[in-house]
């Protein structure tokens, strides 16, 4: 899995989210634009079982749904892999419904700049994201790849709706299902990684970690219950390699001291490792990169960037393209 001469790899984390709505069609041509190798679209479903690129289910922060009257009655309270939450949810409503909304900025009082776009753009699918990779990859004459998240697997699979296999559907019927050089494929849980890898979808896999808890399809059949710090541990590593091509860690796993630890025990298990998500602003960053500024300003993030590229990860997943492609240029240079 290699889309560029340098390494780590700049992964547009829902795009250039960074610069523009997270999702949105403009977000992920500026992601390449501004260097990155691939971009990270997150699944979901529709009630008539169409994928689409959403950050969650519950769409009332980054969509305008809460502004048309015609579906005021759609929201409720649902109970998702723990977590009560109160809105509009994807699987509620039919792509038809969902394609007359708008992408909204989700981070609107970190980023009110990115508010200028809100309602400019309508929501995608996650072939019209496919589209779009195929027509970067063109246009920028440089390999371009997709991270494709699979969001509340478990979840959905109670709802009678299967994610996985709406995947497989969709990557054949778009023919990303024979680009295993182009595609990667991650989620929070491992049961559905488990079911397209055994289903034979060619693709890199990635197991993402939260800090705390579990994934939320834990017990797996025939498994003890394990949470996400047993995986990261030397018998968890153990466990996954060989099952999944590597795993995806919260960045603040990696600013500490034990970050190269990880890293390296992971390395010898012929794991990848990546992380997300690296982000310029105060609210984002660790404590000791803060500036005196507001939680929107930018503080040391070419620090904190450079002390996470110098544990060895071979990806990040950023916001802003341009400030990973700098770092990474910094590292090479040997002033990370």
């Amino acid at each position: 899995m290699r889309y560029s001469e340098q390494a780590p790899l700049i992964i547009g984390h829902r795009g250039a989210s960074g610069y523009r709505p997270e999702h949105s069609e403009s977000a992920y041509r500026l992601a390449f634009e501004l260097g990155s190798d691939l971009v990270e679209p997150d699944i979901v479903a529709t009630l008539d079982g169409v994928l689409v690129v959403r950050h969650e289910n519950e769409i009332s922060g980054t969509t305008d749904v809460a502004e048309h009257p015609e579906f005021a009655d759609r929201r409720t309270t649902k109970t998702v892999d723990g977590e009560s939450l109160t809105g509009w949810f994807t699987e509620d409503f039919t792509w038809a419904e969902l394609s007359t909304l708008r992408c909204r900025e989700r981070l609107s009082g970190t980023r009110p700049g990115n508010r200028d776009y809100d309602g400019a753009e309508p929501l995608l699918r996650l072939r019209d994201v496919l589209v779009i990779v195929d027509e970067e990859c063109a246009r920028l004459d440089r390999p371009l790849g997709v991270v494709v998240e699979v969001k509340h697997a478990r979840y959905f699979l109670d709802l009678g709706i299967d994610l996985g296999a709406l995947l497989l559907d969709e990557l054949a019927a778009t023919g990303w299902d024979a680009r295993p050089e182009r595609l990667v494929v991650e989620s929070f849980e491992l049961g559905v990684i488990d079911r397209l890898r055994d289903a034979g979808l060619p693709a890199s896999y990635v197991f993402l970690m939260e800090v705390p808890g579990g994934p939320a399809d834990e017990p797996l059949p025939g498994a003890p219950s394990r949470d996400y710090g047993w995986y990261r541990g030397d018998a968890g590593l153990e466990l996954l390699a060989g099952r999944v091509d590597g795993i995806s860690v919260d960045k603040s796993l990696l600013v500490g001291d034990s970050g190269q630890d990880l890293v390296g025990r992971a390395h010898e298990r012929g794991l990848l490792v990546f992380t997300w998500t690296l982000r310029p602003e105060n609210r984002f960053l660790s404590r000791g990169r803060r500036t005196a500024g507001e939680t929107a300003e930018w503080g040391d993030w070419a620090g904190e960037f450079g002390a996470v590229l110098r544990t060895g990860v071979d990806g990040i997943f950023v916001d802003h393209p341009d400030l990973g492609c700098s770092a990474r240029e910094a590292l090479a240079a040997g002033g990370a």
